[in-house]
C-alpha cells in the first residue's frame, strides 16, 4: 500500500528528509549551535566519514550536505563500485570545477581495500572532491590512515524511541509521502512493539510499518493497525549483530565486563543477545575460559573447571541445548569471587622476559644430570620435601631476586598467607 500515484517508492525513501529541520536524531551533531550544523549552514562542507549503525541517516545526511552547498551529489556503494567508477566521478568533478563543487558519497567505505581508498586521495587533497564516506565499522580499523587524516569522523547514534516516534507520527500524518490519506491509526501496543523491533533503525521501522499497513483492518473511514498484525509482520525480532564486526566486539565486551562486575543478569542478557544474533557458541565458550582465569583465578579455582566443562558440552550437544550449559557457566562466573592476581602476575613476568633480556637459571637450579654435574650444575640445591628451608629459597635469576609478580588478592579461596 503506497501513498500517491505513479511508480512505487518505498515509504523510507518517500519520507527521506528534504531539509535539516526534517532530519530526526543526531542532535549531538545537528542541534542548534552544534559544530557540524554550523559547518553545513555555512555552505562550506568538509570531507568527512559518517560512522554509525544502519538506519541512522548517513545517506540522508550526505544528501542534505550536498544540497545545502548547492553541490553535485554522486553516490556510490563500495560493494559494487571500483577504481574505474571513482575515476569517472573525478572527470565529472573536474568538468564542474569552478562552477560547482562535487560531493562524492561512498557508502560502506570500509569495503574498499587500501589501494581503492588511495585512488581518490589526491582529489580529496586538492579539493576536486568533497568526500563523504559512510560505514558501520570502526574507521580506525577499516579506513586507512591517509584518508582518516583528510576527513573528520562523525559518530551517528542509534535512534531512541522518542526520535523513532516522531518519524512514525510523520509517516502516519503526511498525506503525500506517508499514510495521511489512509487515516491509518495504530494501537498503542502495536506502536510500542514496532518501536522496540526497530532497534534504533529508522529504515527498518518504516519498512515494517509499510508492510503492516497493507494488512491493516478497515475501520470507519480509515484503517487500524492492531498489535496481532504487527506481531505477525515482525515475526522473530531482528537482533543487531555482525559477526566479526563492531557489534560483535561491543557485545562480547559487554558480556565479559558484566561477568567481571559480578552481574549475572546482565551477563545472561548479553549472552542471549550474542546467541540470538548467530554468534558461534564455541567462541563464547572460549571467552568464558579466559574470564575464568583472568577475572576469577584462584579466588575460585572451580570456575575454570566449570568453563572447561561448558566448552566441552557445547562441542558435544551444540545449539540449542548448549545455551543451557553456557548460561550455567556464565552465571557461575558472574557470582564467583573475583581476583585478577594471576592475570597481573603473568603480565608483569612477561614484561620482564621481553624487556630485560635472557637471564640464566642460578647454578643450583640447573640440570644436575651427568654432564651438568661436571659443570657444577645443581650444586647447593635444597630439596624442599627433605628440607623445609627449600621453601624459603628465591628461585628467580640472580638479576631478578626479590621481585614479586604474584600478590594474592585475599578474595575467596586465594589466601594471602
Amino acid at each position: 500500500m503506497t501513498a500517491g500515484e505513479g511508480s512505487y517508492r518505498p515509504l523510507a525513501d518517500r519520507l527521506r528528509p528534504q531539509s535539516l529541520d526534517e532530519y530526526v536524531g543526531q542532535s549531538h551533531l545537528l542541534g542548534m549551535g552544534a559544530p557540524l550544523r554550523r559547518a553545513l549552514e555555512s555552505g562550506h562542507p568538509h570531507s568527512m566519514i559518517l560512522w554509525g549503525p544502519p538506519g541512522t541517516g548517513k545517506t540522508t545526511l550526505a544528501r542534505l550536505i550536498a544540497n545545502g552547498a548547492n553541490a553535485e551529489f554522486v553516490g556510490l556503494s563500495a560493494v559494487q563500485a571500483g577504481i574505474k567508477d571513482i575515476r569517472a566521478v573525478v572527470e565529472q568533478a573536474r568538468s564542474l570545477r569552478g562552477t560547482r563543487n562535487t560531493v562524492l558519497f561512498l557508502d560502506e567505505v570500509h569495503r574498499f581495500n587500501k589501494s581503492q581508498q588511495d585512488a581518490f586521495l589526491p582529489y580529496v587533497e586538492d579539493g576536486t572532491l568533497i568526500f563523504i564516506g559512510a560505514t558501520t565499522e570502526n574507521p580506525s580499523f577499516e579506513v586507512n590512515n591517509a584518508l582518516l587524516s583528510r576527513a573528520r569522523v562523525y559518530v551517528l547514534k542509534s535512534l531512541g524511541s522518542e526520535d523513532l516516534g516522531k518519524l512514525l507520527d510523520r509517516a502516519l500524518a503526511d498525506p503525500e509521502r506517508g499514510f495521511g490519506k489512509l487515516q491509518l491509526q495504530i494501537d498503542a501496543d502495536a506502536r510500542e512493539l514496532l518501536l522496540a523491533a526497530a532497534d534504533g533503525d529508522a529504515r527498518r521501522m518504516l519498512n515494517l510499518l509499510e508492510t503492516a499497513a497493507d494488512l491493516s483492518t478497515p475501520e470507519g473511514s480509515g484503517r487500524r493497525l492492531h498489535v496481532d498484525t504487527m506481531r505477525a509482520v515482525i515475526g522473530s525480532t531482528y537482533v543487531r549483530f555482525d559477526k566479526g564486526g563492531e557489534y560483535f566486539y561491543d557485545q562480547i565486551s559487554a558480556l565479559h565486563k558484566s561477568v567481571r562486575g559480578s552481574d549475572p543478569d546482565a551477563a545472561l542478557y548479553w549472552l542471549c543477545r550474542m546467541l540470538a544474533g548467530g554468534c558461534d557458541p564455541l567462541y563464547i565458550a572460549r571467552r568464558a575460559l579466559r574470564m575464568a582465569s583472568e577475572d576469577i583465578g584462584n579466588a575460585d579455582p572451580r570456575a575454570l573447571l566449570i568453563a572447561v566443562a561448558a566448552a566441552q558440552a557445547v562441542e558435544h550437544v551444540g545449539l540449542p541445548e548448549a545455551r543451557l550449559n553456557l548460561a550455567q557457566a556464565v552465571v557461575y562466573l558472574a557470582r564467583a569471587p573475583k581476583s585478577n592476581a594471576s592475570y597481573r602476575a603473568i603480565n608483569a613476568a612477561m614484561r620482564d622476559v621481553q624487556e630485560r633480556g635472557n637471564f640464566s637459571p642460578p647454578a643450583a637450579l640447573r640440570d644436575g644430570s651427568y654432564y651438568g654435574r661436571k659443570l657444577g650444575h645443581g650444586e647447593g640445591y635444597i630439596y624442599p620435601h627433605d628440607d623445609p628451608q627449600g621453601f624459603d629459597v628465591d628461585y628467580l635469576p640472580d638479576e631478578l631476586k626479590g621481585t614479586t609478580y604474584y600478590t594474592p588478592s585475599g578474595n575467596g579461596e586465594e589466601s594471602t598467607e
